[in-house]
Protein backbone atom coordinates (compact mmCIF):
# COMPACT_ATOMS: atom_id res chain seq x y z
CA UNK A 1 0.00 0.00 0.00
CA UNK A 2 2.81 2.44 0.90
CA UNK A 3 4.58 1.78 -2.39
CA UNK A 4 1.37 2.39 -4.34
CA UNK A 5 0.92 5.68 -2.46
CA UNK A 6 4.51 6.61 -3.29
CA UNK A 7 3.96 5.94 -7.01
CA UNK A 8 0.77 8.00 -7.01
CA UNK A 9 2.46 10.80 -5.12
CA UNK A 10 5.45 10.76 -7.50
CA UNK A 11 3.19 11.28 -10.51
CA UNK A 12 0.87 13.84 -8.92
CA UNK A 13 3.57 15.85 -7.14
CA UNK A 14 5.75 15.95 -10.25
CA UNK A 15 2.94 17.11 -12.53
CA UNK A 16 1.51 19.65 -10.09
CA UNK A 17 4.77 21.18 -8.89
CA UNK A 18 6.21 21.27 -12.40
CA UNK A 19 3.13 23.26 -13.38
CA UNK A 20 3.81 25.66 -10.51
CA UNK A 21 7.44 25.94 -11.61
CA UNK A 22 6.28 26.67 -15.16
CA UNK A 23 4.18 29.57 -13.86
CA UNK A 24 6.97 30.93 -11.65
CA UNK A 25 9.91 30.52 -14.04
CA UNK A 26 9.38 33.70 -16.14
CA UNK A 27 9.77 35.77 -12.95
CA UNK A 28 12.71 33.78 -11.57
CA UNK A 29 15.80 34.40 -13.67
CA UNK A 30 18.19 32.99 -11.07
CA UNK A 31 16.15 29.84 -10.43
CA UNK A 32 15.84 30.45 -6.68
CA UNK A 33 12.06 30.02 -6.53
CA UNK A 34 12.13 27.02 -8.87
CA UNK A 35 14.72 25.42 -6.58
CA UNK A 36 12.43 25.98 -3.59
CA UNK A 37 9.69 24.19 -5.51
CA UNK A 38 12.15 21.35 -6.20
CA UNK A 39 12.88 21.16 -2.47
CA UNK A 40 9.15 20.89 -1.76
CA UNK A 41 8.91 18.15 -4.40
CA UNK A 42 11.66 16.21 -2.64
CA UNK A 43 10.03 16.58 0.77
CA UNK A 44 6.70 15.40 -0.62
CA UNK A 45 8.26 12.25 -2.09
CA UNK A 46 10.07 11.45 1.15
CA UNK A 47 6.92 12.00 3.22
CA UNK A 48 4.90 9.61 1.04
CA UNK A 49 7.65 6.99 1.26
CA UNK A 50 8.02 7.30 5.04
CA UNK A 51 11.67 8.38 4.80
CA UNK A 52 13.11 10.71 7.44
CA UNK A 53 16.36 12.63 7.03
CA UNK A 54 18.89 14.00 9.48
CA UNK A 55 21.81 16.32 8.66
CA UNK A 56 25.09 16.19 10.58
CA UNK A 57 27.81 18.83 10.29
CA UNK A 58 25.67 21.54 8.68
CA UNK A 59 27.43 24.15 10.83
CA UNK A 60 30.49 23.73 8.59
CA UNK A 61 28.61 25.35 5.69
CA UNK A 62 28.94 29.03 6.48
CA UNK A 63 29.92 31.07 3.42
CA UNK A 64 28.74 29.77 0.03
CA UNK A 65 29.37 29.28 -2.81
CA UNK A 66 30.78 25.78 -2.49
CA UNK A 67 31.40 22.83 -4.74
CA UNK A 68 29.76 19.85 -3.02
CA UNK A 69 30.98 16.33 -3.85
CA UNK A 70 28.79 13.47 -2.70
CA UNK A 71 28.66 9.69 -2.94
CA UNK A 72 25.81 8.36 -5.10
CA UNK A 73 24.05 5.15 -4.13
CA UNK A 74 20.37 5.53 -5.05
CA UNK A 75 17.84 7.51 -7.07
CA UNK A 76 16.56 8.56 -3.64
CA UNK A 77 19.69 10.71 -3.23
CA UNK A 78 18.18 13.45 -5.38
CA UNK A 79 15.09 13.92 -3.20
CA UNK A 80 17.13 13.75 0.00
CA UNK A 81 19.65 16.38 -1.08
CA UNK A 82 17.09 18.71 -2.65
CA UNK A 83 14.91 18.75 0.43
CA UNK A 84 17.43 18.81 3.28
CA UNK A 85 20.66 20.52 2.27
CA UNK A 86 20.95 23.72 4.34
CA UNK A 87 21.92 25.84 1.31
CA UNK A 88 20.60 26.03 -2.24
CA UNK A 89 22.70 24.43 -4.93
CA UNK A 90 22.58 23.39 -8.58
CA UNK A 91 23.07 19.77 -9.62
CA UNK A 92 25.40 18.62 -12.36
CA UNK A 93 23.17 15.83 -13.73
CA UNK A 94 23.28 13.31 -16.56
CA UNK A 95 21.69 14.53 -19.77
CA UNK A 96 19.07 11.75 -19.74
CA UNK A 97 17.20 13.56 -16.96
CA UNK A 98 16.86 16.64 -19.14
CA UNK A 99 15.13 14.57 -21.83
CA UNK A 100 12.19 13.65 -19.57
CA UNK A 101 9.15 15.62 -20.82
CA UNK A 102 8.20 18.59 -18.62
CA UNK A 103 10.52 17.47 -15.79
CA UNK A 104 13.58 18.10 -17.93
CA UNK A 105 12.36 21.61 -18.67
CA UNK A 106 11.86 22.28 -14.95
CA UNK A 107 15.35 21.25 -13.89
CA UNK A 108 16.88 23.27 -16.71
CA UNK A 109 14.93 26.33 -15.53
CA UNK A 110 16.20 25.68 -12.01
CA UNK A 111 19.73 26.11 -13.35
CA UNK A 112 20.83 22.47 -13.22
CA UNK A 113 23.66 21.54 -15.54
CA UNK A 114 23.42 18.74 -18.10
CA UNK A 115 26.53 16.63 -18.66
CA UNK A 116 27.16 14.07 -21.40
CA UNK A 117 29.61 11.60 -19.90
CA UNK A 118 30.24 9.94 -23.27
CA UNK A 119 31.15 13.13 -25.13
CA UNK A 120 34.34 14.81 -23.83
CA UNK A 121 33.67 18.06 -25.70
CA UNK A 122 30.14 18.39 -24.31
CA UNK A 123 31.36 17.39 -20.86
CA UNK A 124 33.89 20.22 -20.98
CA UNK A 125 31.10 22.64 -21.88
CA UNK A 126 29.15 21.42 -18.84
CA UNK A 127 32.17 22.02 -16.62
CA UNK A 128 32.52 25.57 -17.93
CA UNK A 129 28.80 26.15 -17.33
CA UNK A 130 29.20 24.89 -13.75
CA UNK A 131 32.18 27.23 -13.25
CA UNK A 132 30.05 30.14 -14.49
CA UNK A 133 27.26 29.20 -12.05
CA UNK A 134 29.74 29.18 -9.17
CA UNK A 135 31.32 32.47 -10.24
CA UNK A 136 27.83 33.99 -10.17
CA UNK A 137 27.45 32.94 -6.53
CA UNK A 138 25.60 29.60 -6.80
CA UNK A 139 26.83 26.44 -5.10
CA UNK A 140 27.05 23.34 -7.30
CA UNK A 141 26.76 19.67 -6.38
CA UNK A 142 28.35 16.85 -8.35
CA UNK A 143 28.57 13.09 -7.87
CA UNK A 144 32.26 12.37 -8.61
CA UNK A 145 31.52 8.66 -9.16
CA UNK A 146 29.51 9.70 -12.21
CA UNK A 147 26.86 7.04 -11.65
CA UNK A 148 25.03 5.22 -8.88
CA UNK A 149 26.75 2.47 -6.93
CA UNK A 150 24.75 -0.78 -7.10
CA UNK A 151 25.85 -1.96 -3.65
CA UNK A 152 26.39 1.36 -1.86
CA UNK A 153 30.19 1.10 -1.90
CA UNK A 154 32.18 4.01 -3.28
CA UNK A 155 33.05 3.68 -6.99
CA UNK A 156 36.14 5.11 -8.73
CA UNK A 157 35.99 8.87 -9.22
CA UNK A 158 35.87 10.64 -12.58
CA UNK A 159 38.56 13.24 -13.25
CA UNK A 160 36.16 15.86 -14.61
CA UNK A 161 34.79 16.68 -11.15
CA UNK A 162 38.26 17.66 -9.98
CA UNK A 163 39.05 19.66 -13.08
CA UNK A 164 35.87 21.59 -12.24
CA UNK A 165 37.11 22.08 -8.68
CA UNK A 166 40.43 23.56 -9.79
CA UNK A 167 38.67 25.84 -12.30
CA UNK A 168 36.04 27.05 -9.83
CA UNK A 169 38.45 27.88 -7.02
CA UNK A 170 35.84 27.67 -4.24
CA UNK A 171 36.01 25.32 -1.21
CA UNK A 172 35.13 21.70 -1.93
CA UNK A 173 32.77 20.17 0.63
CA UNK A 174 32.67 16.35 0.87
CA UNK A 175 29.24 14.88 1.62
CA UNK A 176 28.22 11.35 2.54
CA UNK A 177 24.73 9.97 2.10
CA UNK A 178 24.06 7.05 4.39
CA UNK A 179 21.07 4.72 4.13
CA UNK A 180 19.53 5.51 0.75
CA UNK A 181 20.66 2.37 -1.07
CA UNK A 182 18.70 -0.13 1.07
CA UNK A 183 15.56 2.03 0.94
CA UNK A 184 15.53 2.48 -2.84
CA UNK A 185 17.88 0.02 -4.53
CA UNK A 186 18.59 0.09 -8.28
CA UNK A 187 15.51 -0.66 -10.40
CA UNK A 188 13.02 0.93 -8.00
CA UNK A 189 11.25 4.11 -9.13
CA UNK A 190 10.27 4.94 -5.55
CA UNK A 191 11.48 3.95 -2.08
CA UNK A 192 10.76 0.26 -1.46
CA UNK A 193 10.41 0.72 2.29
CA UNK A 194 10.42 3.43 4.93
CA UNK A 195 13.48 4.27 6.99
CA UNK A 196 16.02 6.88 7.96
CA UNK A 197 18.72 8.59 5.90
CA UNK A 198 21.65 10.71 7.06
CA UNK A 199 23.47 13.47 5.20
CA UNK A 200 26.89 13.93 6.73
CA UNK A 201 28.76 17.14 5.87
CA UNK A 202 32.56 17.06 5.86
CA UNK A 203 35.07 19.82 6.48
CA UNK A 204 35.48 22.18 3.48
CA UNK A 205 38.72 21.77 1.55
CA UNK A 206 40.10 25.22 0.58
CA UNK A 207 41.03 25.67 -3.07
CA UNK A 208 42.39 29.22 -3.04
CA UNK A 209 45.78 29.35 -4.75
CA UNK A 210 45.63 25.72 -5.90
CA UNK A 211 45.84 25.08 -9.62
CA UNK A 212 45.35 22.19 -12.00
CA UNK A 213 48.36 20.33 -10.62
CA UNK A 214 46.42 19.83 -7.36
CA UNK A 215 43.74 17.78 -9.14
CA UNK A 216 45.08 14.30 -8.30
CA UNK A 217 45.84 15.19 -4.69
CA UNK A 218 42.37 16.67 -4.29
CA UNK A 219 40.79 13.48 -5.63
CA UNK A 220 42.56 11.51 -2.92
CA UNK A 221 41.56 13.98 -0.21
CA UNK A 222 37.89 13.98 -1.22
CA UNK A 223 37.76 10.20 -1.47
CA UNK A 224 39.34 9.77 1.95
CA UNK A 225 36.94 12.33 3.44
CA UNK A 226 33.82 10.69 1.98
CA UNK A 227 34.99 7.21 2.99
CA UNK A 228 35.58 8.47 6.52
CA UNK A 229 32.10 10.00 6.68
CA UNK A 230 30.54 6.80 5.35
CA UNK A 231 32.35 4.52 7.79
CA UNK A 232 30.78 6.19 10.81
CA UNK A 233 27.32 4.80 10.05
CA UNK A 234 25.51 6.09 13.09
CA UNK A 235 26.00 8.50 15.95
Amino acid sequence: MRRALSYLNLVCATLFLTGVAFAVAPFDKCGVRVNRIASLWGRTLLWAAGVSVSVEGAEQIAAPPYLFMCNHQSALDISVLLSHMPVQFRFVAIQELFRIPVFGWAIRKAGYISIDRDNPREALKAIEEAVARIKSGASVLIFPEGTRSADGNLLPFMKGAFFLATRAGVPVVPLALIGTNPLQPPGCAVAARKGRVTIRVGKPIPMEGKGLSYKSELMGEVRAAIEGLMQCRTR
